[in-house]
């Protein structure tokens, strides 16, 4: 199975001005662990993920006064469409992170996850067996 197979297209885009509370109001309104940051300014993508904002709350920072530059990753492993999941589990066990952001022509096409990766992987739930009455 490919990454373009369990990645999700739901791609939240900020800029680096939002402060860590936005971007987690937004990452809650729609679900998601990650949120693309967009800094041309600093050299293009970065990506925030929910651990940058629990670790920022974590040591007494005022998620109302700080800002997504100051928290985002630059150094992003990104992935292809075309990439196995194999290939996308490994970079991430090797980079000790949950969340790719996958390009396609050079542009966020998705994001995949550590979850949506045990989704494809985990058998499907089956329905409960009923007992005839």
């Amino acid at each position: 199975m490919l990454v373009r197979d369990a990645m999700s297209t739901v791609v939240l885009t900020i800029g680096p001005a939002h402060t860590l509370r936005q971007a987690a109001v937004l990452m809650s309104a729609r679900r998601v662990g990650a949120a693309v940051v967009h800094d041309p300014d600093a050299g293009g993508i970065g990506i925030l993920t929910e651990r940058d904002i629990l670790n920022s709350v974590g040591l007494g920072q005022n998620p109302d006064t700080e800002y997504a530059h100051a928290h985002t990753t630059t150094d992003v492993v990104f992935a292809a469409p075309s990439w196995t999941l194999e290939e996308a589990a490994g970079a991430m066990a090797h980079g000790g992170f949950r969340h790719l952001i996958v390009l396609a022509d050079d542009e966020p096409a998705g994001i995949v996850s550590v979850r949506d990766i045990i989704r494809c992987w985990a058998p499907k739930r089956r329905p409960a067996a009923r007992v005839p009455a």
